[in-house]
């Protein structure tokens, strides 16, 4: 590997781990979001530094050439992130659905109180 390529690659994995982490500090990403980004980083950060276990691991998975895996990986870690993301959504949506319906019910009360009052002030 060309030492250009191998410092770039440390840099980078490096640099993403640093992100990652500062934007948990500045609470710009919460931890249970963070935990799939910082896998990822750290498995960056080991193979970027020691890049002979790219191909150990593509070799002992079955993969023909090395990047298939990172590929592979990178989609599994995005998938896994829309899903985590996916359930978080559908949860809020049931809370809204379940505020709206709690919003309602307190101003039919309200209206029910209002029309009451009226009725008492104009006895």
């Amino acid at each position: 590997m060309n030492p250009v390529q191998y410092g770039l690659g440390i840099i980078a994995s490096l640099a993403t781990f640093v992100i990652v982490i500062e934007m948990l500090r500045r609470r710009r990403l919460r931890e249970r979001h963070a935990g799939w980004w910082i896998v990822a980083g750290l498995i960056a950060i080991v193979i970027s530094v020691f890049p002979q276990t790219l191909t150990i691991a593509a070799t002992a998975l079955g993969f023909e050439v090395p990047v298939n895996l990172v590929f592979f990986f990178s989609l599994f870690i995005l998938f896994l992130v829309a899903l985590q993301h996916s359930s978080e959504l559908t949860k809020l949506e049931s809370h809204n659905r379940s505020l709206v319906e709690r919003i309602v019910l307190i101003e039919i009360k309200l209206a029910q109180l209002e029309q009451t009052t009226k009725k008492r002030d104009q006895i």
